[in-house]
């Protein structure tokens, strides 16, 4: 189980017994469970389909600097995610945000958010999520499309999109948005699991996203800003985080925004050609900003899964089935944001060592 005492963080396992597990997704609850996992002296497999670990703490890249396409920061109010982070990820790699951050009510009025230190990697988002995954097995580019349990021998066999086996497991985790969560599952030997997702599926919300470079900064008012009465979610001025500065004597100077449309938007937009979404966002920046500066530069990611609305209602935080020795854990089990994905997979390792205890 994993403490964090004020002197050192110790680590004990609940048995002698050496399990070999599977995660199938390596964002920061997938992450999270490996750390713990294989500190717990167990044999830990993480897949990921996509190119690198990160989940949607997804940054791009661009000459010069880097933009966070998805989660734009987090923070800590659990005591432990803090040491954790600092200790697994690097110090280095997670800084305090200082931006001004505006709230939008319906009537048009400003008011600034919450007094809260909030936190980003440096020099990116993913600069947290490579730094966890450092001392990992991550298996990336590779989809887990099947899982089949042999009852006789109690072990997982997972299988890729093209049939290949993956390897035999004694436990699986799976830390995929709830809607391929349950499409796995209902392609495999747990398929009475899936219907368990159903609710979770439908509260999952999707977002278009769109960077924009400009040669000046448009929009000085706010570091980042929550929109009302428009397409626009969420805008956030990039360039203010830590680690994404440019140089003006660089070619690549000039000022990054990210635009977040709300659900209701993308789910009315969800298949525009992009560079439609591209105006449109543009056009919603510029009323909002009153800046109508050309873009020099765009970027777009269509997110299905972005976020979890449970409405206010309970969550479970994570999900064991102990008799199948499967799990699932993820924000969307945990109030929706970056630390409730720690906070789930903590709560899953937990209740998987409780369940070995009993």
């Amino acid at each position: 189980m994993y403490q964090n005492n004020s002197s050192d963080e110790t680590v004990s396992t609940i048995n002698d017994t050496i399990r070999s597990v599977a995660i199938v997704g390596s964002g920061v609850a997938g992450l999270t469970a490996g750390v713990l996992l294989k500190a717990q002296g167990h044999t830990v497999t993480l897949f990921e389909k996509s190119r690198g670990p990160g989940g949607r703490m997804s940054t791009k890249r661009v000459a010069g600097t880097s933009v966070d396409m998805g989660g734009q920061y987090f923070t800590t109010r659990n005591p432990d995610f803090l040491p954790f982070l600092r200790r697994h990820a690097g110090e280095q790699t997670v800084v305090p945000w200082h931006g001004l951050l505006g709230y939008q009510q319906d009537n048009g009025d400003w008011s600034e958010f919450p007094t809260e230190q909030r936190y980003v990697g440096a020099p990116r988002m993913t600069a947290i999520t490579r730094g966890l995954s450092a001392g990992l097995n991550v298996q990336a580019q590779t989809r887990v499309a099947r899982l089949h349990r042999d009852s006789q021998v109690k072990k997982w066999h997972l299988q890729d999109a093209d049939g290949q086996n993956l390897g035999a497991f004694d436990q699986v985790i799976i830390t995929a948005p709830p809607a391929q969560a349950r499409e796995l599952l209902a392609d495999s030997s747990a398929a009475q699991l899936a219907i368990e997702l159903n609710t979770a599926v439908a509260q999952i919300l999707p977002c278009w996203a769109v960077a924009v470079k400009f040669s000046t900064n448009p929009w000085p008012r706010f570091q980042g800003a929550r929109v009302a009465n428009s397409p626009l979610f969420w805008v956030a001025d990039n360039t203010s985080k830590p680690g994404r500065e440019n140089a003006s004597d660089e070619p690549a100077a000039g000022h990054w925004w990210v635009l977040h449309a709300t659900p209701e938007w993308t789910n009315a937009h969800v298949d525009d050609d992009p560079q439609q979404v591209v105006d449109a966002l543009i056009a919603a920046f510029a009323e909002l900003s009153g800046n109508a500066e050309p873009a020099l530069e765009t970027l777009t990611h269509r997110w299905l899964y972005a976020r979890s609305d449970a409405g206010g209602e309970p969550q479970p935080g994570h999900l064991w089935f102990a008799s199948e020795q499967l799990g699932l854990a993820g924000d969307w089990l945990a109030g929706g944001r970056i630390e409730g994905a720690y906070n789930s997979a903590v709560g899953l390792v937990d209740a998987i060592g409780g369940s070995e205890q009993a």
